[in-house]
This record gives C-alpha cells, structure tokens and sequence, in this order.
C-alpha cells in the first residue's frame, strides 16, 4: 500500500490507532529500581522508577487512549532484549480477558507481561554477553511488528483510523541496530506514520530523536518520573488533529550522528561507499556490504587531485 492512498481511507472524524511500544528490558528496570531506591533515601528528585511503578502511569495511558474516542484502538507490544511481543489489543476485545472489565484487562496484561519477560530471558543465548553489550532493547524488532500490524489493519479495512507509534523506551540504543532502526523510520515515514518518543532512561536516544523528527512525531525526556502520566496524557494522548491546535514540546537538538557497519559503534566521521553508502570508521580496501573494491586509499585520492591541479595550472 503506497502512501499516497493512505489518506482516503481515514476516517473523517479523530479516530486514532495506537501503538504503544513499552520497553520491558528487565535489566535496565532492575538498575533503574536501585537507583530510585538510592534518590530516595537521600531525598534526591526521582529521576527514575521501578518497572512496576511505570505500569501504574502506562496502565491509566491505555485506558485513557480508549475513553477518549469508542472507535480508538490501542496495542501494546512489549520490547525485550531478544525478542518482543504482543501484549494487549483493544479490538479483539481486550485480548480474550473475561468481560472486557478494567480489572480483568489490567491483570491480562500483567499476566502476559510476566509471560514474555520469562520467555525473552530463555531466548537469551549468554547472559553475561547480553549485559556488557549495554542492555539494550531490540528496538527495531518491535517498531518493525508495530509497521507490519499497522499496514495489516490498511489492507483488511475499508476505512481506518489515523496511526501512529508511541515509543516507550529507557533502555539506552545499541548501535548494532542502527540499519534496522534506519530502514523502520524510513517505512514509517513513506507510510505517514509519526513515531512519538518518550525516553524514561538517563540520557537521550539517537534512535528515538531521529525517528520523531523523520515521521513528524514528538520526543519527550520528562525531568520528573513521578508525573509520568501528566506528561503522557496531556501530550501524547491528543490525536493528530488536535495537535495543530496545541503547542507541544519540541526538542532542544537532535543527535544525527550515525554507526558504522564495521564496528557498530556511534561516529562522528568516518567513510561512507559510493555505491551502497555504508558507513565505516577506517578506511578499507573493500566493502563489507556490497563488495565494491576501493582501489585508492584516501591519502592516493588526494594525491592524484593535488597533481591534477597542478597539471591544469601549468597548461596555457
């Protein structure tokens, strides 16, 4: 489905289809749970929160996205450190749980919330590799089951509502998923979908900036965990009509600096093929992705420039 036809089969009124991508990295949760407990008994502000205490703000999100129009849709697809999952969806009545009930939902997701972090941790291959890669989330996967759940709803729909993202995250990026989380943004943007960001962990994310400017959507670090809710509801809850209307939070910069394909790490220079564009740190002889052979080193480039310039300054 192009992204041109995307349009006419909205409907006319603000109905919304939200994908809520929470970040269920048990590692980071368990440090961010230390931290929080160390703040408070130094009464420092809380810049950090328990896994659990984020389900009380994320929980009420749901529920509120809901209330806010009857034909909005929410699913929530939980993001580990090896694999993710669908968690909940709103329009398959609450996900088999008895009645549809707020109680009822509420433990449904717990449930299966508990489910997938065990699940994820026996996927794991090494424990011990995975934490000194940084414990980061596979971010990529679950933007990409985000996309594909979002495109499935455009072809078995006469009309559908207004999509977007919102991303959840606190997990710090990891740099081997750079071309993934790239070509997800890039989908996302051809289908018109904005990706809003909230990033709960101490520093900013790289990914998360450049998806939100890319599809049009909003990135917020709140400075205080504790009104996490306030934050969420009054900015990511309003549906993309209304935000015309409102002023929201716009980021101070983005981080545009990408990771080369050679070592996975973050780069501020580095060299980049002509042919395929991939991104690496040092000069080599050969692409890695494309297998195009660089003949010339840089220092020989600049060498046979500098003697063609000279060359042309002699001639009459």
């Amino acid at each position: 489905m192009n992204a041109a036809s995307a349009p006419s089969k909205l409907y006319s009124d603000d109905v919304s289809l939200i994908v809520v991508l929470l970040d269920a990295n048990p590692f980071f949760w368990a440090s961010s749970a230390a931290a929080a407990g160390d703040s408070a008994s130094s009464h420092h502000p809380t810049t950090t929160l328990p896994f659990s205490k984020l389900l009380n703000h994320v929980i009420p999100l749901l529920n509120s996205l809901l209330l806010l129009n009857q034909l909005n849709q929410v699913v929530l697809v939980a993001t580990g450190v090896n694999s993710c999952g669908y968690i909940y969806d709103s329009g398959d009545g609450g996900g088999g749980s008895a009645c549809g009930s707020v109680p009822a939902i509420c433990s449904e997701i717990l449930r299966r919330l508990e489910e997938f972090v065990v699940k994820d941790r026996l996927q794991g291959k090494s424990p011990d590799k995975v934490v000194a890669t940084g414990v980061s989330s596979l971010l990529s996967g679950s933007l990409s089951l985000a996309l594909c759940y979002i495109q499935r709803v455009f072809r078995s729909r006469a009309r559908h509502p207004q999509p977007r993202i919102l991303c959840l995250q606190g997990s710090p990026d990891g740099p081997e998923q750079y071309v993934a989380v790239m070509n997800a943004i890039f989908s996302a943007q051809r289908s018109m979908i904005p990706i809003d960001s909230c990033v709960m962990g101490v520093q900013h994310s790289a990914f998360l900036q450049q998806a939100s400017y890319i599809t049009g959507g909003v990135y917020l670090k709140p400075q205080q965990l504790d009104g996490l809710f306030q934050y969420l509801s009054a900015v990511f809850a309003t549906d993309l009509q209304s935000r015309n209307f409102l002023q929201l939070p716009k980021p101070a910069g983005v981080d545009f600096r990408a990771s080369c394909f050679c070592h996975k790490k973050t780069i501020d220079m580095g060299y980049v093929c002509s042919v395929c564009l991939s991104i690496f740190c040092k000069h080599h002889k050969k692409c890695s992705t494309c297998g195009s052979d660089f003949s010339q080193g840089p220092t020989d480039a600049n060498a046979s420039s500098d003697r063609k310039r000279k060359t042309s300054e002699v001639q009459p």
